[in-house]
């Protein structure tokens, strides 16, 4: 089974997290809430893969994220 990586992180200056993968060509998303990011990512994989190269079944995504903020003291 064929497996592909995510990566999430978040962009503190535009309050968004973003989804990309080095795999999948064209996959850059971007939403407020990492949980419909990820739904959207499930999909847009799917569509991507479809279209860039011939079906091979069933995948797996793994999920890697990424957020880091500055604290002040």
């Amino acid at each position: 089974m064929t497996e592909y990586q995510i990566s999430f992180f978040w962009d503190e200056e535009a309050a968004v997290w973003i989804a990309t993968s080095d795999e999948i060509p064209g996959l850059v998303l971007e939403s407020g809430s990492l949980d419909a990011l990820m739904e959207r990512v499930r999909y847009a994989a799917s569509e991507l893969l479809s279209l860039n190269s011939p079906p091979t079944g069933d995948f797996v995504l793994r999920f890697y994220s990424e957020r880091s903020e500055l604290i002040a003291c």
